[in-house]
């Protein structure tokens, strides 16, 4: 079943079992984490029974072992908590706006376009009368992700808070523009499958890194360059475009008005608008 480790308590020194406050765990460390499960699981402790106490998680996307575990204990704290059935829902709310509810997502490198576009098409959008909402990666680091850094570790928090708020908005019968470089293709994928049912478009802003380097707009890719800057995506830190996206655009010999409407269109061909 899907599981997420939502958070690492602390990191075991192996040689003398001290506690040490981390954040990560590198290859064959050990630490004392949370684990959500998508469904509820039967489980023991480990120390009475090694054999529903034990756990192995595998990577969705490759099929390797990522890690394995003992359960302590149950947290129990959600035990109390249902999920309260309401009677209007996302299909009412975009109906009363005359639209499916839908995530845009647009991804690529840094100096892509993505934002340049996002914002073009919520504008289309808006003159069409459509209800909408954009968000912006920077944006959402001045404020719900302020305290997040551009570790690999924070990168992936950083899309699953997006995507829970994109989740909200969608239940809410709007049309979520999403402009995140959001590199690893398991993070996007994990947004599509938290939205869902909501219609999800993954658009590949496919602007080449030469292309990106040259026109820097922020100088974030010559500071990189120069070592000033750490786990830069294009740079000393990976992307992953997508295999199969609903939607790619390129900005070599595209203006960005033709980008978007080539999105718009995408839209209206699939009954969103």
């Amino acid at each position: 079943m899907p599981a997420t480790v939502t958070a690492l308590k602390h990191r075991i020194n192996v040689e003398t079992l001290a506690q040490l406050a981390d954040k990560t765990l590198g290859l064959n460390e050990i630490g004392f984490c949370n684990l959500s499960t998508a469904t509820p699981v039967a489980f023991d402790p480990y120390n009475a029974n090694r054999h529903t106490g034990a756990f192995i998680l595998i990577d969705r996307l490759t099929n390797e072992t990522a890690g394995a575990g003992m359960i302590a204990f149950g947290l129990r704290r959600a035990s109390n908590i249902r999920w309260q059935a309401l009677t209007v829902g996302r299909e009412q709310r975009a109906a009363l706006k005359g639209q499916a509810a839908a995530v845009l997502w647009l991804t690529g490198l840094p100096g892509a376009g993505k934002s340049t576009i996002a914002d073009i098409v919520e504008k289309q959008l808006l003159a069409a009368g459509r209800h909408t909402m954009l968000l912006d990666g920077d944006n959402m680091r001045h404020g719900l992700n302020r305290d997040l850094g551009f570790t690999d570790a924070d990168r992936v928090e950083n899309i699953r808070r997006v995507g829970e708020v994109a989740r909200l908005m969608t239940e809410a019968g709007l049309i979520v523009v999403c402009s995140f470089i959001s590199p690893f293709r398991a993070e996007r994928g994990m947004v599509r499958e938290l939205t869902a049912p909501a219609a999800f478009f993954e658009i590949f802003v496919d602007t080449p890194l030469d292309e990106c380097i040259r026109r820097d707009p922020k100088g974030l890719y010559a500071k990189a360059k120069l070592g000033r800057t750490e786990n830069f995506t294009g740079i000393n830190s990976p992307y992953e475009p997508p295999e199969a996206p609903e939607v790619q655009v390129t900005t070599i010999g595209t203006t960005a008005e033709e980008a978007a409407a080539q999105i718009i269109e995408e839209l209206r061909r699939r009954g969103i608008i």
